[in-house]
């Protein structure tokens, strides 16, 4: 299994990121893609990949929340970081009108350019949207035909939503988000229309811990002890996995088969 998305860098790995890598590589996850969200960020995920090269790749952008920081040095240096055989993709970036940490007008102007990188380098883009579907669809037709692939990673939507998105030859980034019984409905009835050709998995690690999964040490704590102490870790992968098979009518071997090949394709491995 390949997670294309987790956050490695997350300080809240500092004192144990070994053991949740090797905990992953033991529950099945052999490679994990490790998202690179501003420029400081995406140079510490290579340099986590040069001391776990056997089970981490990166992507190196700047995510939407930090497009205030960009400017041409940002482009230069992340035009040398996506030359690096580790490197797989550009991104994590897109728009994000959710909590505006940046402006729109930076928002757009630091995605356009991002876009115009993949193209120029033939690289892949690692795509967020939040709260801004128009927009960004605007864009991504814009570049689509310059653009070797993309994925809608930790997708949220709606059937509508999704099929814009497979109609511009998107792959779609499924993660726990499926498993929450609250907020995950909408996605739950849309995957089941979601081409398995298109389909990728990851954990967004160490953000959205699948809502229905209880550990066997949290088996005596109430609901809200259980949500106030979780890290989503790699190795849940093959949980979110479960459960998709059976929002989406899949055999689980099928879904684990699929969206493994369909990585290999995406960063080319």
């Amino acid at each position: 299994m390949i997670d294309i998305g987790v956050n490695l860098t997350s300080s809240r790995f500092a004192s144990d990121r070994q053991d949740v890598i090797e905990q992953a590589v033991a529950a099945g996850v052999h490679s994990m893609i490790v998202t690179g969200t501003s420029v400081s960020v995406s140079e510490e995920a290579l340099q986590l990949c040069s001391e776990y090269p056997q089970h981490l790749y990166c992507t190196a952008g700047i995510h939407p929340h930090d497009a205030s920081s960009f400017n041409d040095n940002s482009i230069a240096r992340l035009t040398d970081l996506l030359k690096q055989e580790k490197v797989l993709a550009v991104g994590e970036c897109g728009l994000d009108f959710n909590r505006n940490f940046s402006t729109p007008a930076e928002q757009l102007s630091c995605f356009e350019r991002q876009l115009e990188l993949a193209v120029e380098l033939n690289m892949p883009v690692f795509l967020h949207q939040r709260d801004v579907h128009k927009e960004f669809l605007r864009l991504i037709k814009k570049y689509r035909n310059g653009l070797v692939d993309a994925v809608s990673h930790c997708f949220t939507g709606n059937r509508a939503e999704m099929e814009s998105y497979l109609e511009q030859d998107l792959y779609i980034g499924i993660t726990g988000w499926v498993c929450d019984q609250r907020r995950g409905q909408d996605l739950q009835e849309a995957v089941k229309y979601l081409p398995l050709q298109r389909l990728m998995v990851e954990t967004d690690a160490p953000y959205l811990f699948p809502g229905d999964l209880v550990l066997p040490e949290d088996e005596q704590l109430s609901k809200k002890q259980r949500k106030s102490r979780k890290r989503n870790e790699p190795r849940y992968l093959p949980h979110i996995i479960k459960r998709l098979a059976d929002f989406m009518g899949q055999d689980e071997a099928r879904i684990r088969e699929c969206s493994t090949q369909n990585a290999q394709r995406f960063f080319r491995l």
